[in-house]
Formats: C-alpha cells, sequence, structure tokens
C-alpha cells in the first residue's frame, strides 16, 4: 500500500526522552517498512479471482448490476466507496469475497478515482499488451495514484499520516481479457505494511499517525513494529494521545514550541497514565514523544502520542513484556529502580535525552 510515512521523532529533549537517534531509528525504520509496504501493495491486490462482489455502473452492454461478476470485468467504482475483504495468504482466495461497504463499518480501501488505462496513448496498455510486472504498477501507483488521492482529499493528504495510497489492479487473468482500469485509493498500512483495517472516511477525519492509549507496538529487531498484547514483547506503550489545538489553535507552531508544550504535558500525562510521578524512573522507562510538521499540519493533522519505552545502550529500542502500568520485564529482567539522591545533596543538571534525577524514592 501506499506509504505513510511517520514523523521522525524531534530533537533531543531535556526531560525524561529517547535519545533523537534512537527514536529517530527507530521511527525511520517504521517509515522504511510503510515504504516497503507501498510495493507490497501491488503483490496484496494483485488483481481479483471470480467472484468479485461489488458494483458495476451501467455500460453500453447493459444496465448496472450488483452482485457478483466474472475476472473479466474489474468492475467499476465510485470515489468515495469503501471496499472490504478477508485477507488470505492464498492469492487464489484473496478477496474472493470484496465488496463495497459503509465507509462507517471497517475497511481496507477507500476509492479515490478509477483510472481506464485503455485510453492512453500508445501500445503498453494496448488489447496485446503484456502484463505489466510489480516495479510498473508500482511506478503507475506513483504516478497516477497519488495525485489522485490528493484531488480526492482536497489537496489535505497527510503524507505522514497513518494512511498511504494504494492502488489495485487487474489480475493477469483479467488483463488477458482486456481489463485496463486502475483503481487509486487509500489504505491504512501496519509498520511491517500489512493493510489494516479503518472505519470512518478519511475526509472526515483526523489523519495524524497515533495509536489509542494503552496499545503497545511490537519490537522487531530493537525496531517498532505492529500493535501487540502488551503481554507479548514490545517495543513501548502509548500513555496518552495529546491535541495540540488544545495549546495551539492556530498556525503551525514551531517544533521548539510543541516541544515545550509537549514536556510539560505529556509528563503530566504519562504521571496520571503510571500512577504516579516516580513511577517512570522507578521502571528506568523513559517519556518520548512526537511532533507534527508543516506540511502534516496542512493536511490538518493535530494529534501526537506520548509514549513509554526503553533505549538500549547500543541505540534501538529494549524489549519490554508486560503493561508500564504493572510489573514489567525489560530485556528479561524486572528493572531496577535507581538510588534516591542524599538528602541535602544538590542535583546535577541532566544531560539531553537523560533521565531527570529526582530525590523521589
Amino acid at each position: 500500500m501506499s506509504g505513510y510515512e511517520t514523523d521522525p521523532p524531534t530533537s533531543e529533549k531535556s526531560r525524561r526522552t529517547l535519545s533523537a537517534t534512537t527514536a529517530r531509528r527507530g521511527l525511520a525504520m517504521v517509515a522504511v517498512g510503510a515504504v516497503l509496504a507501498a510495493g507490497a501493495t501491488v503483490f496484496l491486490s494483485d488483481g481479483f479471482s471470480t467472484p468479485e462482489k461489488i458494483t458495476t455502473h451501467a455500460t453500453a452492454s447493459g444496465p448496472a448490476t450488483d452482485g457478483p461478476v466474472s475476472a473479466s470485468s474489474f468492475g467499476a467504482a465510485d470515489p468515495g466507496a469503501c471496499l472490504q475483504w478477508t485477507p488470505t495468504d492464498d492469492p487464489e482466495t484473496d478477496r474472493q469475497d470484496l465488496a463495497e461497504v459503509s465507509c462507517a463499518d471497517p475497511h481496507r480501501f477507500e476509492v479515490a478515482r478509477d483510472i481506464d488505462m485503455s485510453v492512453y496513448p500508445g501500445v503498453e496498455f494496448g488489447p496485446a499488451a503484456a502484463y505489466p510486472g510489480s516495479i510498473r504498477f508500482s511506478e503507475l501507483r506513483d504516478e497516477h495514484c497519488a495525485a489522485a488521492v490528493d484531488d480526492y482529499v482536497g489537496a489535505k493528504f497527510d503524507p505522514n499520516g497513518r494512511f498511504g495510497v494504494g492502488l489495485m489492479f487487474p489480475s493477469q487473468a483479467g488483463w488477458a481479457k482486456g481489463e485496463r482500469t486502475l483503481r487509486c485509493g487509500v489504505q491504512m498500512p501496519s509498520n511491517t505494511g500489512a493493510l489494516m483495517e479503518m472505519t470512518g472516511s478519511i475526509l472526515d477525519q483526523d489523519q495524524s499517525k497515533v495509536w489509542p492509549t494503552g496499545t503497545c507496538i511490537g519490537i522487531n529487531q530493537n525496531v517498532p513494529a505492529d500493535p501487540v498484547d502488551c503481554a507479548a514483547p514490545h517495543a513501548y506503550e502509548v500513555a496518552s494521545v495529546i491535541n495540540l489545538t488544545q495549546q495551539f489553535p492556530g498556525g503551525h507552531p514551531s517544533e521548539g514550541d510543541q516541544d515545550a508544550y509537549l514536556e510539560r504535558t505529556c509528563t503530566d500525562a504519562v504521571n496520571g497514565y503510571l500512577g504516579s510521578d516516580t513511577a517512570l524512573r522507578d521502571k528506568t522507562l523513559t517519556l518520548f514523544w512526537d511532533t507534527i510538521d508543516v506540511a502534516s499540519w496542512l493536511a490538518g493533522s493535530r494529534q501526537v502520542t506520548c509514549s513509554v519505552g526503553a533505549e538500549l545502550d547500543s541505540g534501538g529500542f529494549a524489549t519490554i513484556v508486560g503493561t508500564a502500568k504493572g510489573d514489567i520485564l525489560i530485556n528479561g529482567a524486572a528493572p531496577v529502580p535507581p538510588p534516591s539522591a542524599p538528602d541535602g545533596r544538590a542535583l546535577p543538571t541532566p544531560l539531553p535525552g537523560a533521565a531527570p534525577i529526582t530525590t523521589g524514592g
């Protein structure tokens, strides 16, 4: 599917934050996964098997029909249509139950535009044209679908948000029978590229790349993966979702202004989430957050997450098991709270990216 990219985390913070290197590396790898997912869409959407359950429109050959149509007809879908299917690992059975559903219901694709490539000049899409390979379909997605999605959302597509540009295209059998329709739309890929269900139209919601409070993000080779149960190994846990319009109702705030606000707000939110103002320190966890860049702000994205994780000395995320609200293991061991500072002794200022030193036990 598409590429939604993620905003790299912000620069180093003076509070309890993951080092910029670790945070950027982690989310940069997530972004790479999203880019790879864009290519994967070609494989995941490799045509439609018989029967396809999708509304087709009236043509010269007859009236519109609802119900199964053969693979010889790719079908048509209006902009705004939401499509759902049951994914399988078998390309012969995947998408056989493809159907148009209400966008209020879970779905995996929102149509932006159907493009009839048979009307394009040249022989590439002619009646005798060879079936394009995956690389060419990826190029066609970039050439046609990015603009189609941008037009569909009114030039308010967040390139760093949770949605990505997707492409559906005919199966090889459908191509051989003359089908030349490309279907451009919006999908929601996971960090590893799997297509996730979405609810509601992209036109009606904030596109920010956020997970609900309490979500734990899995880990693979010290890099964030997909959401998992918090009892499973994971990289970090979302402690709060912050809407920046509460502090910045006008134009785009600078990264520094966002950081200053989120340092206070995330600290308070995480302390409340964990149950005390010493839990973060006692569990040797690190608080970090992301910020919104200009492109995402102009697209209407306003939400960021405050999360807690642990950093490896070598870089990357440590593996955590258990919710941060209870007992946890970090790389297989229970965290050992750091010693309290002796009474009456001055405390040094923490280095950027380091845990703040407190007198709490």
